[in-house]
């Protein structure tokens, strides 16, 4: 089974759950490590990390209860082949437990996908399965006509489509669902929440008991973010204590942001020394108590963005507290691109 020993005796509340696609050196690079590479990632977690199950952390960050210090979960999106022959047995020489976001509809049915025989060894090894939707469709894209209603409605009978395979296919489902290309809204996410699940993008951070759970953060940890060197930082980092945000909806109407703010719980986070960056740029930031504002003048994309917010903390120096702010543009069309 994999079930990883505790590196820490102390605990804390907070954890990094990194993201995976590929384990492969003939996929996408943008969504890609080389098993070697990610050989190097393992045997760094191995020395110095509690790698837990992603069950573990959520149940006990929900229920405000602590985790072993250093605790870090191994998360996969879209159930490649190249997971089961490249990242599950590395996986297993370590002993570390991950979660597979698969799209169940698309098991067995793509030479470049997991099939259920496959799915059915990883799960006995140890490994969880969990929602990432039916096929893999941008979740904020509406059809010409449709109502808000009749697009939720769409997305719940997805949602379920999925958990009903899931459930008939492996008997057993946690109530979890990562956004297809980490794309939610304020709606998606209500819906989630009555549905009783938890949701997982991916834009980056580290999560703790006050997190929202209905969009999660996690590191990428593929193509230019697969470093060890850049993302040691992330693997150590805290989860921002933030308390309250002026960005109402992670879906911009317009190409450009302008100012936002968001404030942070006061105590160890060194507020003064927030610093903020778009595209590898330094943004303008002025702190007002544990009130951050931030200036993007830049024009958005069309597409996926993130603003990423990090602090020093006081008390374990050398450790950052790291915040994520995602934005997602449409074309004139309404089309999000891949």
């Amino acid at each position: 089974m994999l079930t990883s020993s505790p590196a820490w005796t102390t605990n804390a509340d907070n954890a990094v759950i990194l993201l995976y696609h590929h384990v492969s050196t003939t996929t996408p690079a943008s969504t890609s490590v080389s098993p070697s590479v990610f050989e190097e990632h393992l045997q760094y977690l191995a020395e110095g990390y509690n790698v837990i199950s992603l069950e573990q952390a959520v149940t006990a960050l929900k229920a405000k209860q602590l985790l072993p210090e250093r605790a870090v979960v191994i998360t996969f999106d879209d159930g490649y082949r190249n997971i089961y022959d490249n990242a599950h047995p590395r996986l297993r020489k370590y002993g570390m437990p991950y979660t597979v976001f698969i799209n169940p509809q698309m098991i067995g049915k793509q030479m470049s996908q997991l099939n259920w025989q496959q799915v059915a060894e990883m799960k006995s090894d140890g490994a969880q399965f969990a929602n990432h939707t039916s096929q893999h469709r941008h979740l904020l894209e509406r059809a010409a006509g449709e109502s808000l209603a009749e697009w939720l409605d769409g997305i719940e009978k997805d949602i379920a489509h999925a958990n009903a395979l899931l459930d008939r296919k492996l008997a057993s489902n946690p109530a979890y669902v990562a956004y297809p290309y980490g794309e939610f809204n304020t709606d998606i996410q209500s819906l989630v929440a009555t549905l009783g699940m938890v949701g997982f993008g991916q834009h980056s951070g580290g999560i703790y008991s006050g997190s929202d759970f209905t969009a999660l953060p996690r590191f990428p940890a593929s193509g230019l973010y697969g470093n060890l060197r850049t993302l040691k930082t992330k693997i150590n980092s805290l989860a921002m204590p933030v308390n309250s945000s002026s960005v109402l909806d992670p879906v911009a109407q317009q190409n450009s942001v302008g100012d936002f703010s968001f404030t942070v719980a006061g105590g160890d986070v060194i507020a003064q020394q927030m610093g903020c960056f778009y595209a590898n740029e330094a943004l303008p930031v002025s702190v007002d108590g544990y009130t951050v504002t931030v200036t993007l003048e830049k024009t958005l994309p069309i597409g996926r963005s993130r603003v990423n917010c990090t602090a020093p903390s006081q008390s374990q120096p050398g450790r950052y507290y790291w915040y994520s702010q995602p934005w997602f543009v449409a074309d004139q069309n309404g089309k999000y691109p891949d």
